[in-house]
């Protein structure tokens, strides 16, 4: 009458696989929402802790250096003491830290909180790709839950725009941290209860202290000497200084890894040309994607005059196209054409949105000007992020899934920091030096962002050839009948 009971447990199991991927996402979308949820409570926040014009960048900044440092360490503990530890551990020091994020009435109080917030956003973020992989292990599943994965991801920045500027226009800027708590609190919670228990390879495998120094400190360094140009520009000698010892300390520990008998990063994950390559378009393609929320964000309000709320919604469209690709059509394409078939379009199209918007007049309209961009945009990072996540971890295995998935994360947040440090840059010295000729404010500050944006799809340009030329094509896995599924996903279950 209910069915076989074989059928019966390969439902629970797979419905319990689905609730536990909802509640890696929810954490995950929390950490990736305040990566960009403060932008547009900036002068909000200025204007009421009363922070320098120098120091109001630290806000963003304080979180950024932390997250960006800590992703491969904290991927790496995941798979020596189990990634749900780690996972959780990382939610609880993030909620903890955004409360105090809310209740800050200092500068300084805010910046030492966002730091915090940051090296927790980075301890649950390392494993959560490694955590959806080992979930699901049947080649059709997990291409559709790295498409839910991936649209976290993507879309959450520009769900942050919207969020951040609802919030601080509805309550204030307060709000913006006080949402994460009960979200983080619900989500330990669950994460406790609902996520697999693993032990891990173990420590005594080895932690490699001085490993673990080395990395920290290059990744810190570069993300804290990237950012830094904008006010230091790229030839002052505190970038380039700072930038070589970033430098010394990454060689060092790479040096380090080749000849360590228990390596923080096993160099052997790197062995895969799918997975190199992945790594290197990622960087690209986010240094010259990541750029584009916060240059349209500045061309819509001081060219266009936009408030807050209208430039969380002109944005929004990119985050529906990024949902219905990654969470429907982009799962399907790559369980039948493969992930690399369907990596190159994606690339193309965010190429040609980016090149679309390196047009956009100081006079434009948002429908005829901005919108035919980012549908384009949407769509390709859509068909674009599924795919470079499932090769990134198409040769981890379970003990270094921890690793590799901190390693992905790390080359987003390395690539999306230079990117917009470099873009930023040009977009900046481009609207100088045509005021100086006597430009118009709007005139100058348009064409600032259309050279910033033609530079973006220069480097997702450059991705594109990097993925045809170094990337291979694999056969597309053979079908499976359910019956044939159940029994493995049973026998997978019951030896957890």
């Amino acid at each position: 009458m209910g069915g076989s009971p074989v059928l019966r447990t390969a439902s629970s199991a797979q419905r319990s696989r689905w609730s536990a991927l909802a509640v890696l996402c929810s954490g995950q979308l929390m950490v990736i929402l305040d990566g960009t949820i403060v932008n547009v409570a900036l002068p909000s926040i200025q204007a009421d802790l009363h922070f320098s014009s120098s120091n109001l960048a630290w806000v963003v900044n304080a979180y950024l250096v932390p997250f960006g440092g800590l992703l491969l360490l904290a991927g790496r503990f995941g798979d020596l003491i189990g990634r749900k530890r780690v996972f959780v551990t990382g939610l609880i020091v993030f909620t903890a830290a955004s409360l105090l994020c809310g209740v800050s009435q200092t500068p300084a109080m805010l910046l030492a909180s966002r730091f915090v917030q940051g090296a927790g956003g980075a301890v649950a973020s390392a494993v959560t790709l490694g955590m959806v992989v080992t979930l699901f292990p049947q080649p059709k599943e997990r291409a559709k839950a790295i498409g839910v994965y991936s649209f976290v991801q993507s879309a959450g920045g520009s769900l942050g725009l919207l969020a951040g500027g609802a919030l601080t226009q509805t309550i204030n800027w307060h709000w913006i941290f006080f949402v994460n708590v009960p979200i983080g609190i619900v989500a330990a919670l669950l994460a406790g209860r609902m996520l697999h228990s693993e032990r891990g390879v173990g420590l005594g495998r080895g932690t490699d202290v001085v490993g673990a120094f080395l990395v920290t400190s290059a990744l810190m360094l570069s993300v804290y000497t990237i950012v830094e140009t904008t006010d230091y520009g790229w030839h002052s000698a505190h970038t380039l200084g700072f930038g070589a010892a970033a430098l010394a300390l990454l060689l060092a520990f790479l040096a380090r890894q080749m000849k360590g008998a228990s390596p923080l990063l096993p160099l052997r994950v790197f062995r895969s040309r799918n997975v190199s390559g992945a790594m290197g378009i990622q960087a690209l393609m986010v240094a010259g994607m990541f750029s584009f929320p916060f240059l349209c964000v500045l061309y819509l309000q001081k060219v266009l005059g936009f408030n807050e709320m209208h430039t969380g919604l002109g944005i929004f469209p990119v985050s529906v196209a990024i949902g219905a690709l990654s969470l429907g059509f982009s799962p399907r394409l790559i369980a039948r054409f493969g992930p690399r078939a369907v990596l190159l379009p994606g690339l193309a199209l965010i190429a040609a949105g980016l090149a679309t918007l390196g047009r956009v007049p100081a006079g434009g309209s948002y429908f005829v000007d901005i919108l035919p961009a980012l549908v384009p945009l949407g769509i390709g990072f859509g068909l674009a992020m599924p795919s470079l996540a499932t090769l990134a971890m198409s040769a981890a295995t379970p003990e270094d899934s921890g690793i590799a998935s901190g390693m992905f994360n790390t080359m987003q947040q390395i690539g999306s920091a230079l990117g917009l440090a470099v873009l930023s840059t040009l977009a900046a010295s481009h609207t100088d030096a045509l005021l100086g000729h006597g430009e118009s404010t709007a005139s100058a500050l348009t064409s600032g962002y259309q050279f910033a944006f033609r530079s973006g799809a220069g480097l997702v340009a450059a991705a594109l050839l990097l993925a045809a030329t170094v990337l291979r094509s694999h056969a597309t896995p053979q079908r499976r009948t359910p019956a044939q599924d159940a029994p493995e996903s049973v026998a997978e279950n019951a030896n957890r």
